[in-house]
């Protein structure tokens, strides 16, 4: 858990928790998959196909995650920032994101 994590326990993927939980148990049913391929020396094609399948999954959960991020913890960075006269509040936020995404393009 990074430092800079607010003390609450309110995030924006909150609302959508379950849905979250229920695209990672498909995924990691699918790694669970990919391995019984592996033990069973399936085709490489097959394991890759399946391999580009989860990287996809893994994608769509993590850009909701920036979604998310974005539209809850930024912007209620920007009002506090408003409303205190801080803007390192949304810089940091900012920055937040922007190191997050840089994490997932690598």
């Amino acid at each position: 858990m990074s430092s800079t994590v607010e003390e609450h326990t309110k995030y924006g993927y909150s609302e959508d928790k379950e849905a979250y939980l229920r695209r990672l148990k498909r995924i990691e049913g699918q790694v669970r998959g990919i391995a019984r391929m592996v033990e069973e020396d399936k085709y490489c094609i097959d394991i890759l196909t399946q391999v580009a399948a989860i990287n996809k999954a893994l994608h769509a959960v993590s850009l909701g995650l920036v979604q998310d991020h974005i539209g809850h913890c930024v912007v209620g960075a920007a009002q506090e920032s408003a409303a205190t006269g801080q803007p390192e509040l949304v810089a940091a936020k900012v920055q937040e994101a922007t190191d997050a995404i840089g994490r997932l393009l690598r």
